[in-house]
């Protein structure tokens, strides 16, 4: 009988290795966003008179025989300066419209791969009837000047990928092109950009003669742009930029090597921001998870920036880390970021945190005042009385001595191990954490730490509490501790949990979070929906957090 449990337990270790395994290839092989160019075809019904002349000078400009770069801008000038005296006509055509954003992504797209200067100088085009004048409005703001970037049209992507399978556009007036910043940022750490902007600017064109002046717009600043008196919509593509971004950084390429060997990418950890910073909008600050990087929010931030009040009202920054660290080191480390995000843009609007399974663990931190409390429960007494090293001491101190953060005016925490997971506890768990190599000054805190204690039996011991795994036990000394210390009164928190369309709460699972673990009686709402942990990808859950962001802008 000993023999058959034996081979049971043997062949299902076997099985959920080869399953974990075949799960992280998967993962490996399908990348977050895959990006390629196209030749943009230009389709639908053909105007008449007028616009049907526009589009022959597309039809010209794009034709394999011509060969000479600044010919064919004329031609698409010509077809650009046709449309745009169609648009001044009531009512505003749709195909006027339709050939003038065609026509101005086509110049723009070969006066960027010919790489064509016209920022720094007006550009003298040959045309049909005459040469044209073509120049930009000048921004006087240095993070606007377009000599930085490298500009390709968005109609000339197609996209694809894990995280990248919806388009959200607007459709309206003007030429959707994608900036990249050539070099890396010298100040980006400091003001919390990323090392390269990827942004979406909406490019419009005005003729006065045959002088056509662009003038550059920021799609998730402005809705509208004034052309000859009217009002129209501003054309936008809010994904291209996310996907390209994506795929040229590849986030998640070192997502497995910061949680084993977190101390080695411990210059990963920061809050960046994605978009220029607007003091008239909410900061909405993303915390991803273990095993994971900022990319794991694409898919919600691409979809909420469909919706006109969130780009009216909110920007997103995301707080990146190697997942390998215990999660209240990881919750330290932001705090101090949070300090310099106050110092460089202070008497900001409160920002709205949300955090995906350990990242809401984190963040629920942010909302804490600990005071002497865990150290109560952890040493016994008071930190200030324990006998601890200078640089162990300064070490608890960060981790177990903290404040509640008075910049957050809300918090969503979804599929979050709030009393940790059976799964870090389990012996797949003690496999993993094996491989993970320990933060050196966690190490040495934990053995003192040992020294200075008395472990219960059904407690996790210290010697491993170097990592984020022990950290997520339901057996940790520090998980059991901060669930007795409540939430700071007056900030709003709600819980988003998943029970993969079983149903059956309170005895549910998202699969890996048990429900008893997310479920938090101080939140100020709980929404169940049907899906896996990977809830904060799931559309229901992006409405639910559409909603919430409505009611905290209201």
């Amino acid at each position: 009988m000993r023999r058959i449990f034996c081979f049971k337990t043997l062949h299902e270790v076997m099985r959920r290795v080869v399953f974990l395994g075949a799960a992280f290839a998967v993962a490996a092989c399908t990348p977050y966003a895959k990006v390629t160019l196209k030749h943009p075809v230009f389709t639908g019904p053909v105007g008449g008179g007028a616009l049907g002349e526009a589009e022959k000078c597309i039809g010209l400009a794009m034709g394999p025989d011509h060969r000479h770069p600044l010919r064919a801008l004329g031609d698409c000038l010509e077809a650009l300066q046709i449309a745009s005296e169609e648009l001044q006509r009531p009512p505003e055509s749709t195909l006027a419209r339709r050939d003038y954003d065609f026509a101005l992504s086509r110049a723009l797209g070969i006066v960027c791969h010919e790489k064509l200067d016209l920022w720094s100088k007006p550009l003298v085009v040959p045309g049909l009837h005459g040469e044209y004048v073509l120049t930009h409005r000048p921004d006087p703001r240095p993070e606007w000047n377009p000599t930085r970037y490298d500009f390709t049209p968005a109609d000339e992507f197609d996209i694809h990928g894990r995280y990248v399978t919806q388009r959200t556009v607007r459709e309206g007036i003007g030429a959707p092109i994608i900036a990249v910043e050539r070099e890396p940022r010298k100040n980006a750490r400091r003001d919390f950009a990323p090392s390269r902007l990827y942004y979406s600017v909406t490019m419009v064109a005005h003729f006065d003669g045959r002088r056509c002046v662009l003038s550059g717009h920021d799609p998730l600043a402005e809705e509208t742009v004034s052309f000859h008196g009217h009002t129209l919509p501003l054309a936008a593509d809010f994904t291209v930029p996310l996907a390209v971004m994506l795929q040229e950084t590849d986030p998640g390429k070192h997502g497995l090597a910061r949680v084993f060997n977190p101390e080695k990418y411990a210059h990963t950890a920061a809050i960046e921001r994605l978009q220029p910073y607007d003091p008239g909008k909410t900061i909405v600050l993303v915390v991803h998870g273990l095993m994971d990087s900022q990319a794991t929010w694409v898919p919600m931030i691409n979809t909420l920036r469909g919706d006109p009040f969130i780009r009216q009202h909110y920007q997103f920054w995301f707080y990146s880390y190697p997942s390998g660290y215990p999660y209240p080191y990881s919750a330290a480390i932001l705090r101090h970021q949070l300090d310099e995000v106050e110092r460089r843009f202070p008497g900001r609007k409160p920002m709205v945190v949300i955090g995906h399974s350990m990242g809401g663990c984190i963040t629920r931190l942010l909302l804490t005042d600990s005071g002497d409390q865990l150290a109560l429960k952890i040493f016994g007494k008071p930190l200030d009385q324990v006998p601890l090293s200078p640089h162990t001491r300064a070490y608890f101190e960060d981790e177990l001595h903290f404040h509640h953060r008075p910049e957050i005016g809300r918090a969503i925490l979804i599929a979050a191990p709030l009393r940790g997971s059976d799964l870090a506890a389990g012996w797949l768990a003690r496999i993993f954490t094996a491989f993970i190599r320990p933060l050196k000054i966690a190490s040495e805190a934990s053995r003192e730490m040992l020294h200075l204690t008395t472990i219960r039996e059904e407690e996790l011991k210290p010697k491993r509490r170097a990592n984020s795994i022990d950290t997520l036990s339901p057996k940790s000394r520090f998980v059991n501790a901060i669930n007795t210390i409540p939430i700071c009164p007056g900030v709003p928190c709600h819980t988003i949990i998943g029970d993969r369309g079983r149903g059956d709460s309170p005895n549910s699972s998202d699969g890996v979070v048990p429900y008893w673990s997310s479920h938090f009686p101080p939140a100020s709402s709980e929404c169940i929906v049907p899906c896996d942990h990977s809830a904060h990808q799931d559309l229901r859950t992006i409405a639910e957090v559409l909603k919430i962001l409505k009611a905290h802008a209201e």
